[in-house]
């Protein structure tokens, strides 16, 4: 006797053609996962992120001031002086206030001004 022959069945897991199935259903689930391990990584990781750029733009605004107006040097030239790991951190000049910014993209900016006889302070931090 010959077996009976067998019908094709399609695979449970595959999507149909409206987009649903159990594929769709993993694909969700694994979104989800990651956008939660982001969140507590961001969590975890996130105030330290902030105080590491904040002290970074107060000691890049402070040490571009002291260059550039108590050393005289274009501004160009006093990335030389920054840390290792200051690559994200931009400087800008305000030449009629003797002010120089330090900005890290989206978190973080200060800036220091030139006074005669005080040198290079910064600006008050507006938390």
């Amino acid at each position: 006797m010959n077996p009976a022959p067998r019908r094709f069945v399609p695979l449970s897991w595959w999507p149909n053609r409206d987009g649903g199935g159990r594929a769709g259903q993993w694909w969700r689930i694994g979104a989800v996962v990651v956008l939660a391990l982001l969140l507590g990584v961001g969590l975890w990781r996130g105030p330290r992120v902030l105080a590491d750029a904040r002290l970074g733009v107060a000691y890049g605004a402070r040490v571009g001031c002291a260059c550039r107006y108590v050393e005289g040097r274009p501004l160009e030239s006093c990335r030389t002086d920054f840390e290792a790991g200051m690559g994200m951190i931009s400087l800008s000049e305000d030449a009629g206030s003797h002010a120089v910014t330090a900005r890290f993209p989206l978190l973080a900016s200060a800036t220091a001004r030139y006074a005669d006889g005080a040198g290079c302070v910064l600006d008050k931090w507006g938390d």
